[in-house]
């Protein structure tokens, strides 16, 4: 299966700091492989709501921003959060686009958590902050949203930048972009997992 990225933009800014390096990183992917941005602030999905127990799910036309979300999330191979680091966490409309997949886990037709199972999740996160300590909060959400599924984890490429364009001051940030995406994936484990398999 030839690699296809999605790239979910979450900033409230357009070609920020995280956009930015994501930018950097893909540029180093092989020349073949398919690239799919989305920008979620042109996309705005509606507020979710949690309908987990009721039957009425459906699936959402592809005109929508739901739609179109779930179907670039379910054809993609390697899914790329691009969020700042907002609070400590993913930004709201990064939030508000995992919240989604709940409602996909259980919309007919899609078996969501079966077909992410193996997949590759991985985020890109500007941060004013020299500490990357700070960033844990944000790689935890997305470890354990890649364990929940089943779906390797490559990790958080973290650069530094607040004032538009400060990454690309950033030139460790920068050197690690080159050999992001070529990392090996491991298969994403919850915190108690990792330990489980440690004591073994």
């Amino acid at each position: 299966m030839s690699r296809r990225f999605l790239f979910v933009l979450g900033s409230a800014r357009e070609a920020g700091n995280t956009e930015l390096l994501a930018r950097e990183a893909a540029a180093h992917l092989p020349g073949d492989t398919e690239q799919h941005w989305i920008r979620l602030a042109d996309h705005l999905l509606p507020d979710f709501v949690d309908l987990r127990h009721d039957s009425d799910h459906v699936r959402p036309s592809p005109d929508t921003p739901a739609g179109l979300l779930l179907d670039a999330t379910l054809a993609a191979t390697d899914v790329v959060i691009a969020s700042p680091l907002y609070w400590y966490s993913v930004s709201s409309l990064t939030k508000r686009y995992l919240d989604h997949w709940s409602a996909w886990l259980r919309t007919p037709g899609v078996d969501f958590k079966a077909t992410m199972a193996g997949r590759t999740l991985w985020g890109i996160a500007a941060l004013a902050d020299d500490e990357p300590s700070v960033a844990d909060p944000y790689a935890g959400t997305l470890n354990n949203s890649a364990a929940y599924l089943r779906m390797r984890f490559g990790g958080v490429l973290l650069g530094n930048g607040s004032a538009p364009g400060d990454v690309r001051e950033d030139a460790d940030a920068l050197a690690r972009a080159k050999t992001f995406f070529a990392q090996d994936a491991p298969l994403a484990r919850f915190p108690y997992e990792a330990v489980g398999a440690a004591s073994r």
